[in-house]
């Protein structure tokens, strides 16, 4: 079953108290098929200036990423330079140039249109619908958008949030595009606009999966050191749509169990800055993590006495 990103292939230089980086490969659509590689192979489209060190990105495709969709233009692949505090809350933007990104086009390549499970990164959602228009019968589509495109294509993301089956933003991103303060009612504001369900990440808090007449909470791992949070919630939407795409099953119970993959390559993500992380990390280690997880979440309750 063909697994599909279409999203940002990018260059971050990333400033934290513990550390920094420059130029690291990054973008939504790489941190999401380094984790979903993990469980699932992965086709990626995406567009990359002629200054990409295209060679980091065909050292990845052994783990089960095909880059064979990511267009290679002319002129600078899209730049991104972050600062972020001390607790790796709140982060500024210094610097972001699209280069070529910002004449983005995508179109599938021969075969990817039969796609059965795919992921809108944050990108236009003109550029999301139209990759729609290009899929013709996927099982499960998700999307995700940021408070940019919450703010100037309103009226294009109402018409993407009818046609896809989930939408997976951070909790302020909800709450900006539903007007509600509370993620619960924010989650249910959009599910009354068209998806099934909304998977709300909260950072260091976990993440909410919400559906209709039930919701699902799983939290964050207890981590001793994390590095960078740049590209966490794309790492869980990566484990997230890879467990799907494993496991071909499309029902609540599957539902909650991709959010602790998601959750678990999350982990994985701001142990390193960009996607190194994920360097030597292994399928085996993966689910050794989410056993964990489930050691963390899991209450016997005991018998009633008397």
């Amino acid at each position: 079953m063909t697994l599909l990103v279409v999203g940002s292939v990018a260059l971050d230089s990333i400033s934290t108290p513990f550390g920094s980086t420059a130029d690291a490969i990054g973008g939504s659509a790489v941190f999401f098929a380094v984790a979903a590689s993990l469980l699932h192979p992965v086709r990626v489209v995406g567009v990359v200036g002629d200054d990409y060190p295209v060679h980091e990105l065909d050292r990845l495709a052994s783990r089960g990423i095909d880059w064979s969709g990511v267009e290679r233009a002319v002129g600078e692949s899209f730049r991104w330079k972050g600062k972020y505090s001390y607790d790796l809350q709140s982060r500024e933007t210094l610097e972001t140039r699209l280069g070529v990104f910002a004449n983005f086009q995508p179109k599938l390549p021969p075969g990817a249109e039969d796609a059965k499970i795919v992921f809108l990164g944050n990108i236009d959602p003109v550029l999301q619908l139209g990759i729609l228009d290009q899929v013709k019968s996927p099982l499960f589509v998700a999307a995700d958008t940021m408070n940019y495109w919450i703010q100037s294509k309103r009226d294009d993301l109402m018409k993407l949030l009818a046609r896809v089956d989930m939408l997976m933003v951070n909790d302020s991103e909800a709450r900006e595009l539903s007007g509600d303060w509370n993620v619960h009612r924010a989650g249910r504001w959009i599910l009354e606009h068209g998806p099934k369900r909304v998977v709300i990440k909260q950072g260091e808090y976990g993440a909410l999966l919400i559906e209709p007449g039930r919701s699902f909470h799983i939290p964050a791992f207890p981590l001793e050191e994390v590095f960078d949070p740049t590209g966490a919630g794309d790492a869980f939407a990566g484990g997230f749509m890879g467990y799907l795409g494993r496991t071909k099953v499309i029902d609540t119970a599957h539902m909650r169990r991709a959010m602790v993959y998601g959750a678990t390559m999350g982990s994985y993500s701001v142990s390193g800055f960009g996607v190194k992380g994920f360097e030597t990390v292994t399928t085996e280690d993966v689910e050794k993590r989410v056993q964990q997880f489930i050691d963390l979440t899991h209450v016997p309750m005991a018998e009633p006495e008397g």
